[in-house]
């Protein structure tokens, strides 16, 4: 079991017919607690009826709450979701909301350091505070962890590169992979060679791009891992990749062989995308048939 601090986005995702709790780092942290992880979950919410049923959500799923803020000048996140025929997702992101105003807090800064991986995505630092707040916890982290999500217009390459260059860990998808590549330069178009690019310029010791239904490929301390996928009928792709980050950092954290660890991630993944809503209950033996049917 591995210690872990999340941070970033709490929020409602606000579908046509419905809403469901979300926010990537939220997302992240549920799927590592579901799999016997201790985990945190650094954020803020608004002193309202959708902070207040996020918090007891959160406590529900056995994730600590005691450091998410509550802010009474501005309301809890909502995010509008549209879904093409596919089952694809794309994103209005409400601006300005309590989780862009995270501040620095004693009890972060203690949660961190004693952390075996700090988790954080790209979206949190759209804001002046919670950027600070981010930047300041990644320099006590033992082990951080960046999950790159890029939400139009809420990013910069200049922060984007700050943040790569402090990651321990990266996980892309391609085209996100591809994007960075050439804000720092890169003039190659094969993905190992821009997995290469992104390793020699950054310390990161683990790297990795996901592709959809075509699965994934890890570059871990110099040796490439693939997995090309598993065939699903996909619902909805909400939370898919913030599942497949939890499962492969788990995986990896408690020392299990890479391979092993990208299959059970893209399982992860694959199972997520096949049913509707970021975070549904999977339990080990499911994951293990869907890899195995003949175990």
């Amino acid at each position: 079991m591995s210690k872990i601090t999340c941070f970033g986005e709490v929020l409602w995702d606000v579908f046509p017919t419905h809403k469901k709790i979300g926010g990537a780092p939220l997302n992240v942290a549920i799927r590592l607690q579901s799999l016997g992880n201790q985990v945190s979950m650094i954020s803020a919410v608004g002193n309202d009826q959708n902070g207040d049923t996020l918090i007891n959500f959160i406590k529900d799923s056995g994730i600590s709450t005691e450091l998410i803020q509550v802010n009474s000048e501005f309301e809890t996140g909502e995010v509008k979701v549209m879904l093409n025929e596919k089952g694809s997702a794309s994103y209005d992101i409400m601006f300005p909301k309590a989780w862009d105003k995270i501040e620095l807090h004693n009890n972060a800064v203690e949660a961190v350091k004693n952390s075996d991986a700090f988790v954080f995505g790209s979206l949190v630092g759209r804001d002046l505070l919670s950027k600070t707040t981010l930047l300041q916890l990644i320099e006590i982290a033992k082990y951080s962890v960046f999950d790159v999500n890029l939400r139009k217009p809420y990013y910069t390459a200049e922060l984007l590169i700050e943040l790569l260059k402090k990651a321990d860990f990266i996980k892309f998808n391609d085209d996100e992979l591809f994007e960075i590549s050439r804000y720092m330069g890169s003039k190659y178009n094969s993905l190992e060679q821009n997995l290469e690019f992104i390793a020699n310029h950054t310390k990161a010791k683990s790297i990795c791009v996901t592709k959809g239904r075509h699965g994934a490929v890890l570059l871990h301390q110099g040796r490439l891992f693939y997995n090309s996928g598993y065939e699903i009928k996909v619902v909805d792709t909400v939370g898919a990749g913030d599942s497949f980050l939890a499962s492969l950092i788990s995986k990896l954290l408690n020392e299990v062989n890479p391979q092993e660890a990208i299959n059970f991630a893209c399982a992860v993944g694959a199972l997520v995308a096949q049913s509707e809503g970021a975070n549904p209950n999977l339990k080990i033996e499911e994951i293990e048939r869907f890899i195995n049917p003949f175990i």
